[in-house]
């Protein structure tokens, strides 16, 4: 059984990254799946959604509200997200050349994007200090709803929505699937201690969950891809921009929450590790559709960066033996 365990632990992530390229390139290059186009567009949409509000919950279950409290790192991390934001932003507004602003448009969004909700269980399985995770996840949710509508309109005039308009339609996208799962991980905790406490001591399950996840989004990622009717080179281009951020990010996060371990770990993951779903969404609808093809490297790139940890975490390599 813990032979089993192990090797999912080390294959789970690129497993799944296989099957999602995989899934996709057979329905798109098969005419006879084409009437599956409505159903197909339904799983993953509404799959997603379900992912996304099993994996919170899990983390919720594992976290008091006394145990979201703000620190120096989160402080850190917000100010890089929007300096870096606005900044790419800036550059873009001031830029003429059409394929330059087209990348600076794929970092700006790269950089604003919010904690994916599967960062608190890679962070857990790590070592990382959960709560940490989950109350940066708050923060930036809440600060993207409101800097990008701020933002954005200025890059792509075209958007026809007002501030709170795009307000509103970001909140009635991240909100309910924030909210719910919390609350409902709270009320168990406070009505139903003995659910709460099988609960905590099974939420090791939303690892293979997370799994599902991220065949969904590299699902996404790869239609970004096989449509987007670029060339090669402003292919190249995108990905090395997307990695350039996904590295940025993973090594900043480690830097900010240095000298402790736990903090320069749960730092690192909390902000490298983003809500690919939602990048690919902003992109393709707020941008232009090309910048949603950064948010599927960016799916690849962190996926590779998590794989990697937890496979030396599993076998003696990570940092954990150092501390």
């Amino acid at each position: 059984m813990k032979d089993i365990k192990a090797l999912m632990n080390d294959w789970l992530l690129p497993l799944a990254m296989v099957a999602g390229a995989g899934t996709y390139l057979l329905y798109h290059y098969i005419p006879a799946l084409a009437p599956l186009g409505p159903i197909f567009k339904g799983f993953v949409t509404e799959g997603q959604r379900g992912v996304i509000a099993v994996l919170l919950f899990f983390q919720f279950v594992k976290t008091a509200p006394g145990d979201l409290r703000f620190c120096r790192w989160h402080l850190y991390a917000i100010i890089f997200q929007a300096i870096m934001f606005v900044g790419m932003g800036a550059s873009a507004y001031y830029t003429s050349e059409a394929d330059l602003k087209i990348l600076l448009e794929c970092a700006m969004i790269c950089l604003i994007c919010p904690t994916a909700s599967a960062a608190g269980v890679i962070t857990d399985k790590l070592g990382g200090r959960i709560a940490g995770t989950v109350t940066y996840l708050i923060i930036i949710n809440a600060t993207a709803t409101l800097l990008i509508p701020t933002v954005i309109p200025m890059v792509r005039p075209s958007v026809e929505a007002g501030f709170w308009e795009y307000v509103f339609l970001l909140a009635r996208k991240i909100f309910p699937l924030l909210v719910g799962p919390c609350l409902l991980a709270w009320l168990i905790r406070y009505t139903l201690p003995k659910t709460h406490a099988f609960l905590y001591r099974h939420a090791g399950t939303s690892f293979p969950v997370w799994g599902v996840g991220l065949y969904l989004a590299i699902l996404l990622a790869t239609k970004a891809l096989v449509t987007s009717h670029i060339s090669v080179g402003m292919l190249i281009c995108i990905a090395l921009v997307s990695l350039a951020c996904c590295g940025l990010q993973f090594l900043f996060g480690r830097r900010i929450g240095r000298p402790d371990y736990t903090e320069s770990l749960t730092a690192g993951q909390t902000l490298g590790q983003k809500n690919t779903g939602f990048l690919i969404w902003l992109g393709y609808s707020y941008m232009t559709p090309v910048t949603s093809i950064a948010g599927g490297f960016y799916a690849v790139w962190q996926n590779l960066v998590n794989s990697w940890e937890l496979y030396r975490h599993a076998h003696g390599g990570s940092s954990t033996s150092s501390r």
